[in-house]
This record gives C-alpha cells, sequence and structure tokens, in this order.
C-alpha cells in the first residue's frame, strides 16, 4: 500500500471510530485492508475516498461492513479433542475447587452467533445436572456483532449446523420446531447476552473460566497483550483461560500458565507482577461491619472523628450523612451539607468522580481503590490523594451505604520522588563500576540478543499461524456463501425445471401449431403439432432462421417485421399450405408479439391451424 493509500485508509479507520465508536486499529493490518477490499469489491470501488462517501450517504452500509469485517466461523465443539479435554479433565478439576453452593461464572468472549456458548452450557450441565447448572451457573455470552449476538440469542439451528453434537446431546438439549432446532429455553435463561468490544470495554470480572477462541489471532500484538492484561485481571486466582489453537500466549507467560498447551488452555499466574503496567488494578477485600452494643457509640464517633485520614459516609440513597474532621476541612464542608444529597456538592465530582465509583461498588459489593488523585487547595498547595470506596452491609448482603476515605499520600510520593533522585546516584556510581565488567558484560549482551532474536522468530512464526488461521476462517466464510448461493441456484433450477415442464405440457395439449421466434426471427420454440403439421421435429427448427425451413407454409408471407417494429399487436389471416404429407390445405395464422415482463418486443408468437380438408 503506498503512503497516499495508507493516509487514505487511515482517514476511512477514523471516520468507523468517531461515527460508529469501533476503532480497527487493533486489528491486524493485513487482514483489516483485505476483509475491507472485499467487501469494497462486491460494491464495485476500488478507492477508499469513494467507499467513505458511500458510508456517509447509506448508514445501513456499516452492517455490511462490519458482518464482513468480524468473521463468524465458529461451530459446536470446534476443535473437538479439546473439548474432549475441557469435559473430561478442567471441569472435574473447577468443580471439585468450589465450595457447597459458589456460583460458578463463565464467560463467552467474541460468542459470535452462539455454537461455542451452547457447547459450554452443554458440557456443564452434562457435569453439574440440569438443576444443580440453572441454580448455581451463571453463563456470560458477549461479542461486538450485535446482528450475530441476535442470532445466538435465538438459540435456532439447522440440521446441518447441529451435524457435530452427539445424537445424545441432541435428542437432550434440542428441540425440532420445523426445520429449525432450537435449544432448550430453561438453559437459555441462564446464560447472559450483551454486546462487548473486547478492545474498549471493562471485562467481566470473578471469572472461574473464560472462553475466547480464534478472536485474538485478529489483532495486533499491542492490543493482545492489553487484552490478556484485562482477562489476567478477569479470571479468580485459580480461574482458566480457553483460546483457539492457532493462540499460543508463549509471549505473556508471566500472566498465564499452560495447562494443556496442545488444546490451549492456561491457568492464571497469580504471581504475576502486580506492578506491571497492564495489571495495575487493585484487589481490596470486603470490610464486614460488625455490629456493637450501644455504649460503645460514642467512642466509635470519637474514633471516627479522631482518624488521620479524611473519610465521608454516603447512605444508601446517596445523601451525605457523616464527614470526619479531617474531611469537614479538607473539602471546606459544613454542617449544613450532612444530609444533602451527594450530587448537590462538589464533593461528587472533585477531587474524584464519585457517582460512577459508587455505582460499580454498589454493583460489585465489593470495596475500590483510585490512586494518583491530583489536588490542589484553596491555598495552592498541591496534593495526591488515594481514595478507598468500601461498601457498608447489613442484613447479611444488603447495603446500607458507603465508607470514603481519603488518604493524602503526598508524603509518600515526595519520598518516592528522593528515592528516585538517590536511585540516579547510584546508578552513577554503578556505571563506573561497570567499567570493570565490559568484558562480561559484552558476553550477556551478545546472548541476549540471540535471545531476543529467538524470541522475535518465535512471535514471527506466532503471528504467521494466526495469519494463516485467519486466512483459513476467511475461506470457510467464503464457502459457506458459496455453499448458501448453491442451494439458491438448485431452488431455482427445480423452479425452472418446474416452469418447462408446466410449458411443455400446455404446448403439447394445444391443438394448433406454436411457433416463436426471436428478433433475428430465429426459432425459439417448436411444439409438437407443429411437427405433426410440418413433419420437422423441434431439435431440428431450434435455432434456425424462419425463412430457412423446409415446410409447407409461405414464411415470406407473414407480417413478422410489423410485429417486431410494434406497428401491429395482432393479426388473423389464412395463406395456402402443405402440410408433411404433401397435401394441400388453407392454414389459418394467428400472430402476436413476443414480450418481456417490461413490456419490450422480444420476438413473435404464431398459431397455426388447419381449416379446410386437404386436397
Amino acid at each position: 500500500m503506498t503512503k497516499a493509500q495508507d493516509d487514505k485508509f487511515e482517514i476511512l479507520l477514523d471516520h468507523l471510530k468517531r461515527n460508529r465508536g469501533f476503532d480497527f486499529r487493533g486489528y491486524k493490518r493485513p487482514t483489516l485492508e483485505r476483509r475491507m477490499l472485499k467487501r469494497m469489491q462486491e460494491l464495485g470501488v476500488s478507492d477508499y475516498v469513494d467507499y467513505l462517501d458511500i458510508l456517509e450517504a447509506h448508514p445501513e452500509e456499516f452492517t455490511q461492513l462490519f458482518d464482513t469485517i468480524l468473521i463468524n466461523v465458529t461451530s459446536f465443539f470446534r476443535d473437538q479433542p479439546a473439548w474432549d479435554y475441557l469435559a473430561e479433565q478442567l471441569l472435574p478439576r473447577i468443580l471439585a475447587g468450589r465450595t457447597p453452593g459458589q456460583l460458578l461464572r463463565v464467560w463467552s468472549a467474541g460468542c459470535a452467533s452462539g455454537e461455542e456458548v451452547y457447547s459450554l452450557v452443554m458440557l456443564l450441565a452434562e457435569a453439574l445436572g440440569v438443576q444443580d447448572f440453572s441454580r448455581q451457573v451463571k453463563v456470560y455470552a458477549t461479542d461486538a456483532d450485535e446482528a450475530a449476538l441476535n442470532l445466538a440469542r435465538q438459540g435456532s439451528f439447522t440440521e446441518k449446523d447441529i451435524r457435530a453434537i452427539p445424537a445424545s446431546l441432541r435428542e437432550k438439549y434440542f428441540k425440532r420446531a420445523g426445520s429449525q432446532y432450537v435449544f432448550r429455553s430453561d438453559l437459555r435463561r441462564a446464560i447472559v447476552f450483551g454486546t462487548h468490544n473486547l478492545i474498549q470495554d471493562a471485562p467481566i470480572s470473578h471469572l472461574d473460566l473464560l472462553v475466547c477462541r480464534n478472536t485474538l489471532m485478529y489483532l495486533n500484538a499491542e492490543t493482545q497483550e492489553r487484552i490478556l492484561a484485562r482477562f489476567h485481571f478477569a479470571l479468580n486466582e485459580n480461574g482458566y483461560l480457553f483460546v483457539g489453537k492457532a493462540e499460543m500466549l508463549l509471549t505473556h507467560g508471566n500472566l498465564f500458565t499452560p495447562v494443556a498447551m496442545p488444546f490451549r488452555i492456561f491457568r492464571k499466574n497469580s504471581l504475576a507482577n502486580k506492578q506491571d503496567p497492564l495489571l495495575r488494578l487493585v484487589h481490596a477485600s470486603n470490610r464486614a461491619t460488625v455490629p456493637q452494643p450501644d455504649d460503645r457509640q460514642p467512642l466509635r464517633e470519637l474514633a471516627f472523628e479522631a482518624g488521620l485520614d479524611a473519610q465521608v459516609v454516603i447512605d444508601a440513597d446517596w445523601n451525605l450523612r457523616l464527614a470526619n474532621e479531617k474531611a469537614m476541612a479538607l473539602f471546606k464542608l459544613n454542617p449544613k451539607d450532612l444530609d444533602q444529597p451527594l450530587k448537590d456538592l462538589e464533593l461528587s465530582y472533585r477531587p474524584v468522580e464519585l457517582r460512577s465509583l459508587l455505582e460499580q461498588v454498589a454493583s460489585e459489593r465489593h470495596p475500590l481503590k483510585v490512586s494518583n488523585v491530583d489536588r490542589t487547595s484553596l491555598d495552592g498547595e498541591f496534593q495526591n490523594l488515594e481514595v478507598e470506596v468500601t461498601p457498608l452491609k447489613e442484613n447479611g448482603n444488603g447495603l446500607a451505604g458507603f465508607s470514603i476515605i481519603y488518604a493524602d499520600v503526598t508524603p509518600l510520593k515526595k519520598t518516592q520522588a528522593e528515592l528516585q533522585h538517590s536511585n540516579r546516584d547510584l546508578k552513577s556510581i554503578r556505571e563506573e563500576i561497570k567499567s570493570a565488567r565490559e568484558k562480561l558484560e559484552t558476553a550477556n549482551e551478545e546472548l541476549q540478543s540471540t535471545n531476543e532474536e529467538l524470541e522475535t522468530t518465535n512471535e514471527e512464526l506466532q503471528a504467521t499461524n494466526e495469519e494463516l488461521e485467519t486466512m483459513n476462517e476467511e475461506l470457510q466464510a467464503t464457502n459457506k456463501e458459496l455453499e448458501t448461493m448453491n442451494d439458491e441456484l438448485q431452488v431455482r433450477t427445480e423452479e425452472t425445471n418446474s416452469i418447462n415442464a408446466f410449458l411443455q405440457s400446455i404446448l403439447g395439449g394445444l391443438h394448433s401449431g406454436v411457433m416463436v421466434v426471436d428478433r433475428q426471427l430465429n426459432l425459439l420454440l417448436w411444439n409438437n403439432q407443429a411437427e405433426e403439421l410440418w413433419g420437422l421435429r423441434s431439435d431440428e427448427v431450434l435455432g434456425k432462421s424462419i425463412f430457412a425451413l423446409d415446410i409447407g407454409l409461405p414464411t415470406d408471407e407473414l407480417p413478422l417485421q410489423a410485429f417486431l417494429s410494434g406497428a401491429a399487436s395482432y393479426q388473423e389471416l389464412s395463406l395456402p399450405a402443405t402440410n408433411r404429407r404433401g397435401k394441400a390445405f388453407q392454414c389459418h395464422v394467428i400472430c402476436t408479439p413476443y414480450l418481456s415482463l417490461a413490456g419490450e418486443r422480444r420476438g413473435v408468437v404464431l398459431l397455426m391451424e388447419q381449416v379446410t380438408r386437404e386436397a
């Protein structure tokens, strides 16, 4: 692609992001260009700017483009050995590690039209039993393609789609409805379908199993790395990741540990470096409130007021109920602000947007900590805060409100800056020592360079493998399209044959000979009565000029040109003729135009009948 073409392509990608909120820059460029050009070729467009004009003029084209880019090639129990391992080895291991009554959470990311998630549901229902599955399992199924997701929600498949499912599972989990097979509605209710963009949206959390097969291979290395970090966060400490056969994860060994590499099943590495920029997610534990006797209330209030950190309490209706002295001074609150709605206070959005944090904590019922919150006081003093929001629970899991602590970590930040300065000084000293180790460092660098080259080669091989798998799925998608077209062609052929048989039946029952000629006056139709009348078979005359026929009808006296030019629409005439036995008779001829569906004159229809006896 030339520089000018690349610039046009970037403009097109930017248009898709701004107008549809979907950023395709994380996809592998060769695959993305190939799918985009495929759609453009279907429309007869070769320039990205021209295609951008089509998108602006016809917004419905976005749907067709997304269907082309988001390849939805899937099937039930795809790569059967991997699913056998999942059913026989992995699921029993996951179920054995659960406490009684514990909810099992599973996420099928990039579920396309649903075959994969329904495969999971069948295996889980077989392992637990249908009743326990409905009570103890929550399955999330997401995809960026809303059209594919609508198909998945219906759970309706053709006989060809379910061919890979064992007969015992087909009979147990599918019900026939006409030509379709519909998945059990009671089990469908345990599945939560939703639109989700792996590149942009936050992951579903607290998962025991995450299935994302043959989706990452369409994305570039940087995007894959970000998504895998999110997957790491989403899984429980003993959670498992199940990916496609072309997705190795070899370059992310610090995040996941292989469990069954041939089947691409990995376990979350709980010892991964939490300081990794991609894993800087803080896990806070729940804090239960313990009821105290009434005589301890004053002591609690004193402890609350004397807290070293600013702290406020919000009730379940989002009103400010409590604020200690530190918080009153820090945020310039006064007693009149107590019991006021949070939305009416500056505290709701400064120094941090509290409302979105409270919604997340209320939904997940887990503490949430936000670091690096910068604040400048009215005196111009800079502060760096760490904000922790903790749900206050009552009556089991009921939500009574929220405790919000603003910890001033400014001294810590200053200490860290001083430490960095000391480290720089220490680095200078080490550089002086380094000169004495030049020979050793040179050898180490050569070894490291060799290792990096091997890693690069390995990544290139993995990228090539993913690209081949991508092209294979594109070919499968194309093959499905061709099969569909072939089925439609077969149906049309059968309809044409039926119409031809119907026409032949009508023509064969007429007592008149029928000839149809085109605009070049070549024979298009010749029925049985015409054969009987003139002694020539249809295979002897079709395609020949009417004037080249050796029959006993004076064809040069027929008003054919008048009908072709539109001067005549109906005419009857009687001509002397000689039949196939050489007998003379008077032939009654009716001429009408042969019209197309649009009313265009395509030729002439001639009906011939003997009206006098043979001489």
